[in-house]
């Protein structure tokens, strides 16, 4: 049954009142017919009148309390889901107080959603253009150093070779950046699954150290690892994800330090967990900056980490991977006097 409009309910109403009087005057009439004293029959006509509209005021609101009933069902439905069904409404309250409130929160509700889908429609488009901004400058190198070759270059014995290496430094950055983004998305939608494993966290920080040692050597910088506790701890975790991790912070810790500076490893007990913390005495990070340095390709200082190769991806990785092993990574920096990151891991047993 099709439910009635605002402008034929109003009709109807009107031909009800229409009705209503020309049954009132006719009763009246016929009173007078039957000779019956003036008093009287208005006393009759003016009860016939009061019933008559106390049915039709009842009518009326059933009428419209029904459809103010099915919406406010509807607008609970739409609220609460699948739920809605499981949790019955207080229809003895203020209908439609309950309703306005009702109203409003889903309108509330709705612009919170709307705000986040523009706030995700712009990370979208910050991401795609940040990747295009990654790939755009190898791949535009490999095709000026490939032109060259082409034209002749390859025939000259002083360049080839040299745009060769050039050409491959450069694929392997595009691969590096692929294989970076591929990962936070495995980990992201679960479909990495982790390798536990017990091992001792100081151990394998070495072994990174000693991998990235060339490195430090040319920028002059001294790593030092500074165990702040008796006992020999193993870690119980997914130990190539953790190699990982030390290796991008090591890396970070280099590429914006200074000239001759310093980076320290330490390692305290916290309860149940180790504490893990990669300190440098470089560059800084602005306060301003730091909620935002852990996510893809955000960068404090683009053209710096553009000369130094960086795809603003290594704390991105290192943020999924202690988040995929139920635990915090954070970050607390001073410009001009260096960054710490620091991060749990859960002891074995």
């Amino acid at each position: 049954m099709k439910y009635l409009s605002a402008n034929k309910l109003a009709i109807i109403y009107s031909l009800i009142n229409a009705a209503l009087v020309l049954l009132c005057i006719g009763a009246f009439d016929y009173l007078l017919e039957l000779h019956i004293n003036w008093g009287l029959t208005l006393g009759i006509t003016a009860i016939a009148v009061v019933v008559s509209f106390l049915v039709l005021r009842y009518l009326l609101f059933s009428f419209i309390y029904n459809r103010i009933k099915l919406i406010y069902k509807t607008i609970n439905k739409r609220k609460r889901g699948k739920t809605a069904t499981q949790s019955k409404s207080n229809y003895s309250q203020d209908l439609i107080k309950q309703v306005e409130t009702d109203v409003q929160d889903w309108a509330n509700e709705q612009a919170q959603q709307m705000e986040q889908i523009v706030e995700m429609s712009n990370y979208r488009k910050e991401f795609v253009g940040n990747v295009s901004h990654e790939l755009k400058t190898p791949i535009f190198n490999i095709q000026g150093y490939t032109l060259t070759l082409i034209e002749g270059g390859l025939k000259d014995e002083s360049i080839n070779e040299k745009y060769l290496q050039k050409i491959e430094k450069n694929i392997n950055r595009m691969i590096s950046i692929v294989t970076d983004l591929d990962s936070i998305t495995r980990l992201e939608s679960g479909q990495l699954k982790l390798r536990l494993n017990s091992f001792d966290p100081i151990e394998l920080c070495r072994e990174t150290i000693e991998s990235n040692e060339d490195f430090a050597k040319s920028k002059n910088i001294k790593i030092e690892v500074v165990k702040h506790y008796d006992k020999n701890f193993q870690i119980l975790a997914d130990r190539e994800f953790i190699r990982q991790v030390f290796s991008n912070l090591l890396i970070n810790a280099i590429h914006y330090n200074n000239e001759g500076g310093m980076v320290k490893a330490e390692f305290f007990e916290m309860g149940k967990n180790i504490l893990i913390e990669i300190t440098d005495n470089g560059v800084g990070i602005p306060v301003a900056d730091l909620p935002r340095v852990f996510e893809r390709f955000y960068r404090v200082d683009k053209s710096r980490s553009l000369n130094s190769g960086g795809s603003g991806l290594g704390l991105a990785i290192v943020k999924h991977i202690i988040e995929a092993h139920s635990q915090k990574v954070n970050v607390r920096s001073s410009v001009g006097v260096g960054t710490t990151i620091a991060f749990t891991l859960k002891k074995e047993g």
